[in-house]
């Protein structure tokens, strides 16, 4: 007995379609934790995990809309399951333009780290060439709308899912690269990088991972089985961008020691976009019960914030409680 189209088709869609809100669920709590715990962010910064979050609800209500107008608005009309609509045609657009803002942002936190501009570049120019490739895709389903057909646009599909695996692989790469080549030596701070360096591959290579899976099955099963990888791409993209956002509340924390969430003079603005200078006190022991010893610990982590490009040395009177004995100096980077 043949299957229905409805389940060739459409249950590869509403697979899809669950994930993507169970992900948008989780999308809501992450930025609800967002501006709930980083009040000291930029205002950029808010501005653009609002929009974000803004494109992400409306990515999943075109996905179930989608859904609920062949299965239930024109239930039992054998053209709707047979032919893409214009909803079809949203969802490549919105994600690929919600992929295009998380690898630029990332991009910049590139630019932050290292400075390479090589890199950032390359980067952009995957990026680009995704949101592109989701457009072209868009306009592919609505000139070619038949569910039968769509391999007959492979190349374009090809180029979107293509470039957002490169973007994301040259994200995580430099990033990890970057993280590896700055530990500084001491047991606390290598264990924070480690698990930046953890953090950056599991939310980088997701996205990766899946954009590869879903081009493979579209290249190699003619049926709308890569719909289920595709639908939930969006929301893989805003999750990992806003889990890397919350767990800068872990980053700092040495063991045994109580922190705040905003780093070391946050309230005035003196803290390095490109590192924390994360302060532990007494480090090397009691080994004195006359003077207080501390050390400087670089961790290479984000405080997401714009660089202006200028420093401020710190203060280096020996009785402030910012500096190193002997009146050790610190360049911050003001970004106030």
């Amino acid at each position: 007995m043949a299957s229905s189209p409805a389940l060739i088709i459409y249950g590869p869609i509403f697979m899809g379609m669950i994930f993507n809100v169970l992900l948008y669920g989780i999308m809501i709590t992450q930025t609800y934790l967002y501006f709930t715990t980083y009040k000291h962010d930029k205002r950029w910064m808010k501005v653009f995990i609002a929009a974000l979050f803004i494109c992400d609800t409306v990515n999943t209500g075109f996905d179930i809309a989608l859904v609920w107008n062949p299965l239930v608005a024109r239930y039992g009309d054998l053209n709707a399951l047979a032919f893409a609509d214009w909803l079809s045609s949203a969802d490549p657009a919105t994600t690929g333009f919600i992929a295009l803002l998380t690898q630029l942002f990332f991009a910049w936190r590139v630019k932050v780290l290292s400075n390479n501009w090589f890199l950032v570049i390359a980067i952009a120019a995957c990026s680009i060439g995704q949101f592109l490739g989701g457009i072209g895709t868009a306009i592919a389903v609505k000139l070619v709308p038949a569910f039968a057909d769509f391999q007959k646009f492979e190349s374009i599909v090809a180029v979107w899912l293509a470039c957002s695996a490169a973007a994301d692989t040259l994200i995580t790469g430099s990033l990890v690269w970057h993280l590896r080549k700055h530990k500084s030596g001491f047991s606390v701070s290598d264990d924070t990088v480690d698990r930046i360096i953890r953090l950056t591959v599991q939310t980088g290579m997701v996205t990766a991972v899946c954009a590869i899976t879903d081009l493979i099955v579209f290249l190699s099963v003619p049926t709308g089985l890569h719909l289920a990888f595709n639908l939930p791409l969006a929301k893989l993209y805003t999750n990992s961008l806003m889990s890397t956002l919350n767990a800068r509340s872990g980053w700092g924390f040495s063991r045994g020691a109580s922190r705040s969430v905003d780093p070391p003079y946050s309230s005035n603005g003196r803290v390095g976009a490109a590192s924390v200078r994360v302060l532990q006190s007494n480090m090397i022991g009691n080994l004195s019960h006359t003077q207080n010893q501390q050390v400087f610990v670089d961790v290479e982590t984000i405080e997401m914030r714009d660089v202006d490009g200028k420093e401020e040395n710190l203060n280096t009177d020996p009785s402030s409680d910012s500096v190193h004995k002997g009146g050790y100096k610190r360049s911050f980077v003001d970004i106030a």
